[in-house]
């Protein structure tokens, strides 16, 4: 699961993250949060983008749950996360990927 730093650099075309992400992708081993994508059309800035990160994200096996938001809120003050600057939305994808064997 990658979180969205990594997918800007991917989009982005940086060598460092573009053949790792590509051969996951097409290899159907990525998954993602809907938060991770909601994230990125935060940043949009012509249609192509959009058009290009809403496909993506219709391809994602996209890991969903209820109560895995919430739980992640608390697994994030149980683990003190803040203390050591991770923030909720790394949480959740941590917690996320130990609650589904990632």
């Amino acid at each position: 699961m990658a979180d969205t730093s990594v997918w800007i650099r991917f989009l982005k075309g940086n060598n460092q993250f573009f053949s790792s992400m590509l051969k996951l992708i097409e290899n159907g081993e990525i998954y993602t949060l809907e938060l991770i994508f909601a994230e990125l059309l935060q940043g949009v800035k012509t249609n192509r983008e959009l058009k290009l990160i809403t496909d993506f994200y219709t391809q994602m096996q996209v890991l969903d749950q209820p109560d895995l938001i919430f739980k992640s809120g608390d697994f994030f003050r149980n683990e003190g996360l803040i203390k050591i600057g991770i923030g909720l939305i790394n949480a959740l994808i941590i917690n996320s990927a130990n609650q589904f064997g990632l």
